[in-house]
């Protein structure tokens, strides 16, 4: 039985609402297979990868605390921490508390049985130096010789104790006082004192890590005096420099050098805002991008764009859709990324094409369709609308770049800065909110666009309507709440439902207000040429669209009457002119395949092409009054007439009319197949929808079962007669990976069995260190065989190399 850690006590000692809010924001703790006690989930809630995802989502108070009180070495004293952060009147400390409830709610810092604060050891671990401080003195004093504490005791006029230990009290005693420490820097000489003073305000000095280190035989200029009254601390070795323990740095600072502590986040310039403006505005905007992604993707799905050699969508084909669906540079981007990340778009060689799921998505209302892509937006881990790095270099889309947690750290904080506006109020100017969005997520990526911290994200937000009027629209609130139904609910309020009719006008032009129908959209594209899209979309008519749509095999009669059903009123007499005398002209020359030869009713006509100039590269030869015979393929021959204003068909080898309808592309879905049912191509063919995540989870009602089990539970012991494991596979596991604790057996063979994807931490053949997402596991003692997408392919691990599990 493992003796009880002081977080698990201290999580044994809560109630369960206060349990339940520790849960709710470590939702990583509490994944399947839930924790059966405290004592595990403290496991859970104390590992470095469960740690580095909860840091991200602190304030940057949180982090300042933190951070000083791993300066502190914990435990540590409130008053110490305070003082530390000079938080001594009554509104520092009110604030203070705050803070460290909310990172006890976290489970990063909390208090022992004896009224210290401790931390979680992956939290302080996360700097190297914090507050720019060194190792404390015992810890630089490891491996020193009792005679060498004794000789820097007597240094200090101390007398030495007997004992090594007691030696080793005694210098930290007196280096504990900052006074002691003043008294001995008064008489030190003036190159020491400057060395001293200079080391105390920088960063510490590190040893090489990579290569061989390279010896320091001559220290500093008055350092000698220092190391001998271990104020700085020299390795065994003598490698690299040496060292100033913390207590020496915090006694030469000074009393007056507290640590940074920001409590209060920036002021931004308000202005009030009524919520119905708000509405109205998000509404347009949401309408508007939903209107053009149907449209970007319609777009794909006629023509897949193509992919650079060096990967992604490049700049000529961002241009060509966004030409084709008259929307711009940042819609089609954003567009792209999310309906990727949504499952929407997949590779397909060299292309990039929709897959069977866009099908069913373009079925659906636009608010579900808008819904589907403001999710993927959320969780996008990257800034699908930035267009150049660093150098001012253009940046493909789908480019397949690392994941970015500060690209969504960036997004999350703008909605939490935006949230901390007064009900009733907005941002003045939006791009004020980049130092709150800042304060709120100091881990949040902030690239400079046109000068500005975080002006993408925001530009961003106000595409997509979940900022509007500088403030947090309907939108934007359930979006950050993470409630799927709620957001699933204002879309719908919001946008309104597809518009089934057009109006038709003399002009020979359909408007339709709002974003059209899939069966109106692709009627009219057939038939007419889209000119405008967004809140309401317009097509022209001309002779060339409707003969693309009798070369796709419709009839006059048939385009008249489903443009009929379609009208808000009566067919306009022009258009139906229109049709009539483009059906009159349409198939007066036929082009049967021979490489090839034209026919024809009408030896006039075929005279006349034959004579035709423009033509002459055809090499067109007259073989009878109504046969004419090209040198020039089919294809070839065909679009010359047409460019001529000539209207030719094309047959088949039977004669009869070839239907010019081509299939849209579809691309398998990036996610593998299960095992079970192989088949290669085979990829989803639901249309995604709002994914519920988590929202099943119950975080109350798993902390009353927490704290009602058991303390702990034993680790099983299979070899030594220990507690039995629940499944074969875990025992299996923990067989072979005898370095993984039983929680992390008890996750990876829960994923083992489930078929669940997880996250773990493998020591590659080369010796490092790797973190890789797994899935499609499938158990083979001593090994694992399992789909990895940092390779994206099939790949054996050993499990005796796993050294830590996640869940992903």
């Amino acid at each position: 039985m493992k003796p009880r850690s002081t977080l698990a006590t201290w999580l044994g000692g809560l109630d369960g609402s206060r349990l339940a809010r520790v849960l709710e924001r470590r939702r990583d703790a509490a994944a399947a297979p839930e924790p059966r006690s405290v004592g595990e989930l403290a496991e859970r809630l104390q590992r470095p990868g469960s740690v580095a995802l909860a840091l991200p989502r602190l304030a940057r108070p949180h982090l300042q605390v933190a951070e000083a009180l791993a300066a502190l070495r914990a435990p540590a004293s409130r008053d110490a921490l305070a003082e530390l952060l000079e938080a001594a009147d009554d509104e520092a400390a009110r604030e203070l508390d705050a803070v460290l409830e909310a990172l006890a709610d976290h489970a990063l810092v909390w208090f022992d049985g004896a009224g210290k604060l401790r931390m979680a050891g992956a939290l302080r671990h996360a700097w190297d130096a914090p507050l720019g401080l060194d190792a404390p003195l015992e810890e630089l004093l490891t491996g020193t010789t009792s005679d060498e504490l004794r000789d820097m005791l007597a240094a200090l006029g101390v007398k030495p104790p007997g004992t090594k230990s007691q030696r080793l009290a005694a210098l930290a005693e007196h280096h504990g006082d900052p006074e002691r420490v003043l008294s001995v820097l008064a008489e030190a000489p003036a190159a020491t004192r400057k060395l001293l003073e200079d080391r105390a305000g920088a960063r510490p000095a590190r040893f090489i890590t990579s290569g061989s280190p390279d010896p320091d035989p001559e220290p500093e200029p008055g350092a000698r005096w220092a190391l001998d009254r271990g104020l700085l601390i020299e390795d065994r070795h003598r490698y690299g420099p040496a060292r100033m323990p913390a207590e020496v740095a915090l006694a030469l600072r000074g009393p007056g050098r507290h640590a940074p502590f920001q409590p209060v986040p920036p002021s931004v310039e308000r202005v009030s805002v009524a919520p119905v403006d708000v509405d109205r505005e998000a509404s347009a905007v949401a309408s508007t991008f939903a209107a053009g992604a149907a449209s970007v993707l319609s777009v794909c799905s006629t023509t897949a764009p193509a992919r650079l050699r060096s990967g992604g969508i490049g700049a000529r084909e961002l241009a060509r859709i966004g030409k084709a669906a008259h929307a711009d540079d940042a819609v089609v981007r954003l567009v792209l990324e999310t309906a990727y990340a949504a499952g929407l778009m997949a590779r397909n060689g060299d292309h990039v094409a929709p897959t069977g799921a866009y099908d069913a998505w373009a079925e659906q209302e636009p608010s579900e369709q808008f819904a589907v892509l403001l999710q993927a937006w959320w969780n996008l881990a990257l800034t699908p609308t930035r267009a150049r790095d660093e150098d001012g270099k253009a940046l493909p889309a789908l480019s397949g770049a690392p994941p970015c947690n500060g690209c969504v750290q960036a997004r999350h904080g703008l909605l939490a800065a935006a949230a901390r506006l007064p009900a009733g109020h907005g941002a003045r100017v939006t791009a004020d909110l980049g130092p709150l969005i800042a304060w709120h997520r100091p881990f949040a990526d902030c690239s400079l666009q046109e000068d500005t911290p975080f002006a993408t994200v925001i530009r961003e937000a106000e595409l997509l309507g979940v900022l509007a009027r500088g403030a947090l629209s309907a939108l934007g609130i359930h979006l950050r709440t993470g409630d799927p139904e709620a957001l699933g609910v204002e879309c719908r309020r919001l946008l309104p439902s597809a518009t089934a009719t057009a109006r038709l006008g003399a002009d020979l032009t359909a408007v339709v207000t709002g974003t059209p129908s899939t069966r109106l959209a692709a009627l009219l594209d057939s038939v007419a040429d889209r000119e405008t899209s967004g809140t309401a979309s317009v097509w022209r008519f001309s002779a060339a669209g409707v003969r693309r749509a009798l070369d796709a095999g419709h009839t006059p009669e048939g385009i008249t009457a489903d443009l009929a059903a379609v009208a808000a009123g009566p067919l306009p007499q022009p258009l139906s002119y229109l049709i009539a005398d483009t059906a009159r002209g349409h198939g007066r020359v036929r082009i049967a395949p021979a490489a090839c030869v034209l026919h024809g009713d009408e030896p006039a006509l075929l005279a006349e092409l034959a004579a035709h100039r423009k033509l002459a590269k055809l090499g067109l030869r007259r073989l009878a009054p109504t046969v004419l015979i090209s040198r020039s393929p089919l294809d070839a021959t065909l679009a010359a007439l047409r460019a001529e204003g000539y209207a030719p068909v094309a047959e088949t080898d039977e004669g009869t009319v070839r239907i010019e309808k081509t299939r849209p592309r579809r691309a398998a879905a990036a996610v593998p197949a299960p095992r079970g049912s192989r088949a290669r191509g085979a990829g989803r063919t639901a249309a995604p929808s709002l994914a519920k995540g988590s929202a099943d989870f119950d975080p109350s009602a798993l902390a009353t079962r927490l704290l009602a089990a058991p303390a702990t539970i034993p680790d099983p012991a299979p070899f030594e007669g220990g507690a039995p494991f629940a499944t074969d596979t875990e025992e299996i596991v923990a067989g072979w990976a005898k370095q993984l604790p039983y929680t992390d057996v008890r996750q990876l063979a829960h994923a083992i069995d489930t078929g669940q994807a997880i996250t773990v931490e493998y020591v590659a053949a080369s010796g490092n260190l790797t973190v890789r997402t797994l899935s499609r596991l499938e158990l083979a003692p001593p090994h694992l065989e399992a789909w990895c997408h940092l390779r994206e392919d099939e790949r054996v691990f050993t499990l005796s190399r796993v050294h830590g599990v996640m869940p992903t």
